[in-house]
């Protein structure tokens, strides 16, 4: 993680953000906070940061709003959401307007602190997209050649199959729509054949995973769409389809 990575807080709950800002500080964060949308804005109208923490249920202007008003001004800007367990429309809701991923209450510290660090890896990897060779677990794969090493031997994918795997990867730990993922590999006319979709899947579990049924790499967000995951790094979240 780069250091002093600057993070700003929003949430409208006192004794959270201060308990955050402790844990988040001693994790090598540079914390910011806000208590509600407005005060959010304001600051980043006047102060840069590197990801913002930023809670879906606020009074006054929702998370939702306030992720949208950021994306206005900034695609850079990493954003994580913090969205209620269990639903789901919360998180479609996060992902269209703008966020990079969200994370549910309650939570584990060592969770968000990883979300946090798997956001920063993706924004500098942004910012030098030169990096062609993707390593995880067993896996190599040679995104400039369109090669994929299993264990040290080559595994043929149709194109479909590696474009839809590279994209995975160019948004390696964050959770990519249904709609995105169709849109982005089959054209802007594709987003409602999840079905098409969850068969590539299927395909590019029963070549890569070890156990297909409990995939280390190629991870489903049920009902949102699928993440790409080095298991190298730490788990959290739903495992297979």
């Amino acid at each position: 993680m780069p250091e002093n990575s600057k993070l700003l807080i929003v949430d409208d709950e006192p004794a959270l953000r201060k308990a955050l800002r402790t844990s988040l500080a001693a994790s090598g964060f540079d914390v910011l906070e806000a208590r509600d949308g407005g005060e959010a804005l304001a600051l980043l109208d006047r102060t840069s940061v590197d990801v913002v923490l930023l809670d879906i249920n606020m009074p006054g202007m929702s998370g939702v709003e306030v992720c949208r008003r950021i994306r206005d001004f900034s695609g850079q800007m990493g954003i994580i959401m913090v969205t209620v367990r269990d639903s789901e429309d919360d998180k479609v809701q996060a992902l269209e307007a703008g966020a990079d991923d969200f994370i549910t209450k309650p939570y584990r510290l060592r969770e968000l602190v990883a979300r946090l660090h798997a956001m920063l890896r993706r924004l500098k990897a942004k910012q030098n997209p030169s990096e062609t060779i993707c390593r995880a677990g067993a896996l190599e794969i040679d995104l400039r050649r369109r090669l994929v090493i299993k264990d040290g031997v080559e595994v043929h994918l149709s194109p479909k199959e590696f474009d839809l795997l590279a994209y995975l990867i160019a948004h390696q730990g964050a959770p990519v729509m249904h709609t995105r993922l169709l849109r982005a590999v089959w054209g802007p006319e594709f987003g409602g054949e999840v079905e098409y979709l969850r068969s590539y899947i299927k395909m590019l579990r029963k070549k890569l995973e070890a156990d297909p049924a409990h995939p280390e790499y190629l991870v489903t967000e049920p009902w949102v769409g699928y993440r790409f995951r080095n298991p190298s790094e730490i788990k959290f979240g739903h495992e297979s389809e």
